[in-house]
């Protein structure tokens, strides 16, 4: 992948650390963006292979993300972008972690017409990892393939949630209130700060943040790519996920090896 590599100043490890995500402009150029665009048309209108595709055209779960999983293992243009080092790296340095590993892509489209909003939720309730004891763990990067804001689906965050723990995970068709479960009570929502973008900038969010996205209410799919990286050492827990079923991992085992390599 082309391209200059982009360093976190200190700045931007300090709100991260503090506040569980943060806002990183340009970190593709015009030109790879034009490339992954172009990648993303492809793998989301290929079918079979080894990436999953969550839902069906039409269905209540593509109204809210009409979304693959694991497009690296099926395209070779993703993989160029999710497993080269430069965005392991990034958020490495925003962790502190000492070694960071993939665990999965996520190519997202907020479709037009009948758009959903993505509710309030923690993504880390839903990956079969064994809680270390560490407030951070597991992180994404989400990449912007087009303009985002308020109109077509872009995130809001509430800074500071990523240290509230032990939460369930969120049906994100039917949900509930997220800020109603028992220990969320330190959470507030008034102080989300939405995260406008232009295409080719990043967030990167803890885990355990809290995030949204609004609904899509342009004529035009909002194009993003999402990348899941977790600490180097983390175990397996056992749980349900497409990405580890039939994996033949068992609870206690690292999550490693060629499906889950080392980036950074």
């Amino acid at each position: 992948m082309s391209g200059k590599s982009v360093k976190a100043t200190e700045e931007q490890v300090g709100f991260y650390r503090e506040n569980g995500f943060v806002q990183m402009d340009h970190v593709l150029s015009q030109e790879e963006l034009e490339e992954l665009r172009g990648y993303m048309d492809e793998v989301m209108n290929t079918e079979g292979g080894k990436a999953v595709q969550t839902d069906q055209q039409g269905g209540a779960y593509s109204k809210v993300l009409n979304q693959k999983v694991n497009t690296w293992r099926d395209h070779g243009g993703m993989g160029k972008f999710i497993l080269r080092n430069r965005f392991a790296e990034l958020g490495k340095q925003l962790t502190g972690f000492s070694g960071v590993r993939l665990f999965h892509d996520h190519a997202l489209l907020k479709m037009p017409g009948d758009s959903k909003p993505t509710p309030w939720h923690q993504d880390r309730p839903y990956w079969p990892m064994v809680d270390n004891g560490k407030p951070l763990q597991a992180f994404s990067i989400w990449i912007a393939l087009d303009d985002v804001d308020e109109n077509n689906g872009c995130m809001m965050f509430v800074p500071k949630s990523q240290k509230i723990k032990n939460l369930k995970g969120v049906d994100l068709v039917s949900p509930e209130d997220i800020f109603g479960q028992e220990g969320a009570s330190n959470a507030d929502r008034n102080t989300a700060v939405i995260v406008r973008m232009k295409a080719g900038s990043c967030t990167f969010h803890d885990g355990m943040t809290f995030h949204y996205a609004h609904a899509n209410n342009t004529p035009k799919p909002r194009r993003a790519l999402a990348i899941i990286f977790f600490e180097d050492g983390v175990k397996f827990s056992g749980g349900n996920h497409l990405v580890t079923d039939g994996s033949g991992l068992v609870a206690g085992d690292n999550l490693a090896g060629p499906l889950f390599p080392r980036l950074a």
